[in-house]
């Protein structure tokens, strides 16, 4: 299922996470992409709201993960700074993605090799003062188990 919503403010970004973040399980992954500036941190900012985090989400940048303590563990990877796949195998990724909480990655069309089939992919589209287009395609639930699998790539 794909979804599509305006946001005409920071305020507005953040509540368009937050939505989706009341409704993530264990083993929920998230992949976010856009341009530099287009949102992805203040989503999830809103998000971890979601997931009942009081501390403020932060972008992991230089970090590159950021781990978080809500009604589920949330982990926030960052791959802007990232030069490889096996960097982020070095990090521990796919170690994240199989855990018991839920999973959040800014750039994740830089990984895409390696996020499950399940991941929920998020584009935001827009800068500056724009409105953002915010695009949460959550893929096709098998409703004999829940899993999610999602369509192929765009290409």
């Amino acid at each position: 299922m794909t979804t599509s919503v305006v946001a005409d403010s920071p305020e507005a970004t953040a509540a368009a996470g937050e939505r989706l973040g009341a409704r993530l399980g264990p083993g929920d992954v998230v992949g976010l992409s856009g341009v530099l500036g287009a949102g992805k941190t203040c989503f999830v900012q809103g998000l971890a709201r979601g997931l009942a985090v009081s501390t403020p989400a932060t972008s992991p940048t230089f970090v590159l993960v950021n781990e978080y303590r809500g009604r589920l563990p949330v982990h926030h990877v960052d791959v802007y700074r990232t030069q490889s796949l096996s960097e982020l195998l070095d990090l521990g990724l796919e170690d994240l993605l199989g855990g018991d909480g839920v999973t959040v990655i800014e750039w994740a069309d830089r990984c895409e090799a390696l996020l499950p089939p399940r991941t929920i992919r998020v584009h935001i589209e827009g800068v500056g003062d724009e409105p953002r287009r915010i695009t949460i395609d959550e893929g096709k639930t098998d409703r004999r188990d829940g899993d999610r699998t999602a369509p192929p790539p765009h290409r």
